[in-house]
């Protein structure tokens, strides 16, 4: 799903129209970006958790030309399910 199926959904579902859910998610992914900049994290009870956590820079090699290479620290974006989506996720059809 896209961001324009996900705002049709979320439209049709909300009866709102496409404009107002696209809207919302902009700022939503706003704000959330602006948080997970600041090393915040997002809890969203029975949904997830968005945080951030810091990668340490390490060596590896080319898998061409086999020379080590060294890769930067980075800081990588972490979801993890909250347990009411895992159960809806893994409840059968």
């Amino acid at each position: 799903m896209n961001k324009n199926e996900l705002v049709t959904a979320v439209a049709k579902k909300s009866n709102a129209s496409k404009a107002a859910v696209a809207d919302v998610l902009d700022a939503f992914f706003g704000v959330s970006t602006d948080e997970l900049k600041k090393g915040g994290d997002i809890r969203l009870v029975g949904w997830g958790t968005f945080s951030v956590s810091k990668r340490a820079a390490t060596e590896g090699r080319n898998p061409r030309t086999k020379e080590k290479i060294q890769i930067p620290a980075s800081y990588q974006v972490k979801f993890r399910a909250g347990k009411a989506l895992k159960e809806a996720v893994n409840k059968k059809k």
